[in-house]
């Protein structure tokens, strides 16, 4: 997924971290906090948040329910989607973490995905009502939603519009979907569909061009094909790396320049989208990348290994977390008093 990142003023160098315990001393409040959205077993309903605080100090919200999708910050609000469990969870965040047990909004059996904030409001993708909705935070009411032609997936917002990925047709295809379109929020309307290629998924916002990762299945499910796109001034270009590519589904931007990851780390992209797997950084095995962000110059993976590291831009491992099954997004929260 991805995100608006909010940085961080201190950085995190640790060696290991368990479940509710802390491997770094330090005192019980904090400026800052890396939440973890850990997925959990699909049906198991034991997703939950990792939280980092600045010291390097790990504690965990108790299971939140059936696929916790997302995370997102706003201000002093923290905001997880539970996918299969059909609702967003709400908590304030201060220097002693988060206040529980929060305010639970229901989405009515409509399977949210991912979630961006804009003017007081999270818009978010569902795929069983095939739409993006409205969560106003003044009333904590749900909004008339905007109805698509196919699944939404990620969402992104420039400051002024969103842009949402579409990479299914149905529910469960090979991500058959080729569109990202463009939404005004005020009059929660389509402005522009950009067909970007197959399985549009992540979405970034990088030096005020959309990029694109994109990923979808042989009609057998046996074979995996990958790609990218920008949107530049409303032309698209794309590239695609076929079969047999190590690539992963996130794309995020670091030291001024856009990474796919890839192979067991992440790597650049080049001017014409093609990977640049020269300039590879981290190595943890090519099916390990679960999602990554950079965060404060640090690159932050989420591994299938129930693990979160951090890496330096020299591919340099400098943090270590233990964390709950699948860690597949993160938020950051910074406190601004």
């Amino acid at each position: 997924m991805k995100r608006i990142i909010f940085l961080v003023s201190v950085v995190f160098f640790i060696t290991g971290c368990s479940d509710d315990s802390s491997s770094v001393s330090g005192p019980t409040t904090s400026s800052s906090y890396v939440f973890v959205a850990c997925e959990g077993n699909y049906g198991a309903s034991n997703g939950t948040v990792y939280m980092v605080d600045e010291y390097g100090n790990t504690s965990s919200i108790g299971s939140l329910g059936d696929v916790v999708q997302s995370v997102e910050v706003h201000g002093n609000k923290l905001f997880v989607i539970v996918n299969n469990s059909h609702r967003i969870m709400v908590y304030d965040i201060t220097e002693n973490g988060i206040s529980e047990p929060g305010i639970e909004v229901s989405t009515g059996n409509s399977s949210p995905r991912e979630m961006v904030v804009l003017d007081d409001k999270v818009y978010f993708t569902n795929w069983n009502t095939q739409d993006v909705k409205v969560l106003n935070l003044f009333t904590y009411q749900i909004e008339s939603p905007l109805v698509l032609t196919s699944l939404p997936e990620d969402i992104i917002t420039d400051g002024e519009y969103l842009y949402v990925s579409m990479p299914n047709l149905a529910l469960y295809d090979q991500n058959l979907g080729s569109e990202v379109v463009k939404i005004d929020p005020l009059s929660m309307s389509v402005l522009e569909t950009y067909n970007v290629g197959l399985g549009p998924e992540s979405l970034l916002l990088f030096n005020d061009e959309v990029y694109v990762a994109r990923k979808n299945y042989s009609m057998d499910w046996n074979t995996v094909y990958y790609g990218s796109s920008k949107i530049s001034n409303g032309v698209v270009t794309s590239s695609n790396y076929g079969t047999g590519v190590a690539c992963g589904g996130s794309i995020l931007s670091s030291n001024g320049m856009v990474y796919r990851t890839y192979d067991g780390g992440v790597a650049p992209l080049n001017n014409d989208l093609d990977i640049n797997t020269f300039s590879r950084i981290g190595d943890y095995g090519s099916d390990s990348i679960y999602h990554a962000e950079e965060i404060n110059g640090f690159i932050w993976l989420g591994l299938t290994d129930n693990t979160v590291r951090v890496i330096n831009n020299n591919g340099a491992e400098v943090g270590f977390y233990s964390a709950g099954a699948y860690p597949g997004d993160f938020a950051v929260w910074n406190n601004q008093e």
